[in-house]
């Protein structure tokens, strides 16, 4: 798409969520396709469609943005904002008192100005370069020239790269935005096993979940005893989510210092902080759900009784479903106000603004119980 020059009335017409235009730093960007994904909710966007959010993005307080939110503002341009043209008149009296002020001014303020500047260089004596440290950073070169090239194919970047552990777990933290999705592998053949639609879970999971419940009442359980099981598995989900979540996808101090180490991560869970929005590598491929599965079957199997385990892993396994299915929701739909906006702030907040806490995607409850609850 062409850059054009565009007038502020013409970016106010684009005020709403079919045509969603916004101004930053004299830019105008079309964000239109984002409004949806925006992590603190699309009203944050729409109640400044088609203004200026050059001072709301830097303010902390109104709405924190990460280094990531700047560079994704790249996906988006769509012109510059043309200058406004600006006359002053003063009268001729009106000039003469200035300038008369202005010249009384500039004596004191010289004469402050070298008491200040002599004071300074003493103070600063040995400090001469501190000023280069609160210099602006590009940060979108600086993430591109050093991490991995989103144009081209992801592990092969990574594992010929020799990035320390301190810098990938920084890195692939600040979320990035791409239209579509980032290719993982060269080959189209191994790229299509990397994508997964949301419909795909419980399609592959249902018929398990049937099945298991029907072998609890083959082994003799009641309808009600089973119903009862069903709910006790789904409530021992939420915790196996918040472990899963918090010691697997997250164990980011017990990582090994190796290649090998980061591209596992970055293949389980690191891709998705890498790429948030990115719909197709959000829920969990059915390959990696088997792979979590079988230990935690063969675990409920261990400590109980056939019927009453098959009755157990139906709900764990409904509650595992329901998990991704919410985990897709708050990324990517205009979310019910009741339970699901709260936690759709607190999961973005995850992603954006903290990744060592709110470890919790369908309720804050094991956060709250262990003490990894963020403070929003």
């Amino acid at each position: 798409m062409s850059i054009k020059t565009l007038t502020k009335e013409e970016v106010q017409k684009h005020n709403n969520d079919k045509a969603c235009w916004v101004i930053h730093n004299n830019k105008v960007y079309d964000v239109t396709s984002f409004v949806m994904d925006h992590p603190g909710g699309e009203e944050y966007i729409l109640d400044h469609a088609g203004q200026d959010i050059t001072l709301i993005m830097k303010d902390e307080l109104s709405h924190f943005h990460s280094e990531g939110a700047y560079e994704m503002l790249d996906e988006f341009l769509v012109g510059t904002l043309e200058p406004e043209n600006t006359t002053t008149s003063v009268t001729l009296e009106q000039s003469s008192t200035l300038r008369e002020r202005s010249t009384a001014t500039a004596k004191v303020v010289t004469k402050e100005t070298t008491t200040i500047l002599a004071s300074s260089q003493a103070s600063t004596k040995g400090e001469d370069h501190e000023e280069e440290y609160f210099e602006p950073t590009d940060l979108a070169t600086d993430k591109k020239a050093k991490f991995l090239d989103l144009t081209e194919p992801l592990l092969w970047q990574l594992w010929n790269s020799n990035f320390s552990k301190a810098f990938y777990l920084e890195q692939v933290h600040i979320a990035r935005h791409v239209s579509g999705s980032a290719r993982i592998f060269g080959s189209p053949y191994l790229e299509v096993f990397t994508k997964t639609p949301w419909y795909m879970v419980p399609i592959f999971w249902m018929p398990v979940i049937v099945y298991n419940f029907y072998k609890g009442l083959q082994g003799g359980l009641e309808v009600d005893q089973s119903a009862t099981l069903f709910i006790c598995g789904i409530g021992l989900w939420t915790l196996a989510e918040y472990l899963i979540h918090r010691f697997l996808f997250h164990l980011d101090d017990l990582l090994p210092e190796s290649t090998f180490s980061l591209v596992a991560h970055f293949l389980l869970h690191g891709i998705h902080h890498y790429l948030p929005m990115d719909r197709l590598r959000l829920v969990m491929p059915p390959a990696l759900a088997v792979a979590l599965e079988i230990p935690i079957n063969k675990l409920v199997h261990s400590i109980f009784a056939e019927s009453t385990a098959y009755a157990i892993m139906s709900g764990l396994l409904f509650g595992y479903v329901l998990y991704d299915l919410t985990h897709y929701y708050l990324h990517h739909a205009r979310v019910f106000k009741i339970h699901f906006k709260d936690m759709k702030t607190y999961h973005l907040a995850h992603h954006y603004k903290n990744y060592e806490g709110g470890y919790g995607i369908t309720s804050k409850i094991w956060d709250k119980v262990f003490n990894t609850e963020l403070q929003l």
